[in-house]
């Protein structure tokens, strides 16, 4: 007996028809709503440079470059001008302390030294005259004194003999009076002759101390006016090589001119040039280093010329310890200085991507090698070599440190070998 095949609801052809097209659809839902939106770019890994960020110590110190110079620079200026007659020594060669190095004529100060002696030979015979005047005066005044005391006692025998015969009256009144005014007068005499005396004794002692005090003053100044004639021949202060001599036979120089150096090679050290960003963190005692001939040396800031010229001042830096040998005057050494303490920190390696990114961001390969992503970061303190990482990376993780520059706003990079181009 026949049996009715109920026809079935669903068929396979049917779940297909519905599945296909809801799997479609829960495909693109899914990476709509899931897949990597960011911007990507291949790249190829032997083309970049990747570090590992670490944790060591951590030295700030930027780069400078020195000169040598000698430790020690005597500059020979002109004490007085004048015209070059005579050089007794060439630049560059050694000189010892006291050596004539060069000689200048002054005709004007040879006058003028010819005009101070006479003016003082004028002032110590008016000095003499005015002693000669006051001895003679002093003469001249006890031999007044002499003649008014001689008189004084005359007249004093003549009134007392007259006044006794007055009061016996022997005489007449007027003669005794006479005897006696005589007698007052010589006395008043004597007094206002003294008191004259002594008014001129401190007159004429006043104008000798006055005539001293200039004489002493003339010869002084005389003396000050010779000493700049024997500077008309420089001499050197200190032994050492003469760098430097501007004079010509003939030349005319002026008082404070300058006329050459003498270095004193006992010893180097570095002048430095520092950016004047700096400036408020160099002090004395701050340390550097530098190679030469394959050797590593330390020096010291010994001292620091605050004035900035041209964006930049200056330092002094002494060696510490023996100085290089071999090393001359003029010589350009690139330096690291120190800025800092040294202290523990997380490094990151410098690299072209700072010229981009500022230190503000980084691509960060992910522990699978095969790609890597932007990272927001922030970078402190720096030396020539590595970055003090203060936030955004750990240790161990890897970084792209080569330049940025062809990637443009990138978020990802797909990192490929050789082998998978291939």
């Amino acid at each position: 007996m026949d049996r009715i095949i109920e026809k079935k609801k669903w068929t396979l052809k049917k779940i297909l028809w519905i599945a296909v097209p809801l799997v479609i659809v829960l495909a693109v839902l899914f990476i709509f709503l899931f897949s990597d939106k960011r911007s990507k770019l291949n790249v190829q890994q032997d083309r970049i440079t990747i570090s590992t960020v670490t944790k060591g110590p951590f030295q700030e110190f930027i780069p400078v470059s020195g000169t040598v110079i000698p430790i020690k620079t005597i500059y020979l200026d002109a004490i007085e001008g004048g015209r070059v007659e005579t050089i007794f020594k060439e630049a560059g060669g050694f000189v010892k302390k006291g050596d004539k190095i060069l000689k200048l004529g002054n005709t004007n100060l040879l006058l003028d030294i010819m005009y101070r002696e006479a003016e003082l030979f004028q002032q110590s015979n008016n000095l003499r005259n005015t002693r000669l005047a006051m001895e003679q005066n002093l003469l001249t005044l006890r031999a007044q004194l002499l003649e008014i005391d001689y008189q004084i006692k005359q007249q004093k025998r003549v009134f007392d003999r007259k006044e006794e015969l007055w009061k016996k009256n022997l005489i007449a009144e007027e003669e005794f009076q006479e005897a006696r005014d005589r007698y007052q007068y010589l006395t008043k005499n004597m007094q206002i002759t003294l008191a004259s005396h002594e008014q001129d004794s401190l007159f004429r002692q006043s104008q000798i101390e006055q005539l001293e005090s200039s004489l002493r003053r003339m010869e002084h100044n005389l003396e000050i006016v010779k000493e700049n004639l024997d500077n008309l021949t420089l001499r050197a202060p200190v032994t050492g090589q003469l760098t430097s001599l501007n004079a010509e036979i003939g030349e005319s120089k002026n008082r404070g001119q300058r006329l050459g150096q003498i270095d004193v090679l006992d010893g180097f050290k570095v002048r430095v040039g520092i950016d004047e960003h700096y400036i408020s963190r160099i002090n004395l005692g701050q340390k550097g280093e530098f190679t030469f001939a394959e050797k590593d040396y330390h020096l010291v800031i010994e001292k620091i010329y605050p004035e900035v010229i041209n964006g930049r001042f200056e330092v002094d830096m002494l060696f510490v310890g023996k100085e290089p040998e071999g090393i001359r005057r003029g010589q350009t050494t690139h330096i690291r200085l120190e800025l800092g303490d040294l202290s523990d920190a997380i490094l990151l390696t410098k690299g072209g991507f700072y010229q981009k990114t500022g230190g503000q961001w980084v691509f960060v390969v992910d522990k699978s090698g095969n790609f890597a992503i932007k990272r927001d970061i922030r970078l402190g303190r720096q030396n020539p070599d590595v970055f003090e990482v203060l936030d955004g990376l750990h240790v161990g993780e890897q970084v792209i440190i080569s330049s940025y520059e062809s990637y443009g706003d990138i978020e990802k990079l797909i990192l490929k070998t050789s082998n998978e181009n291939q």
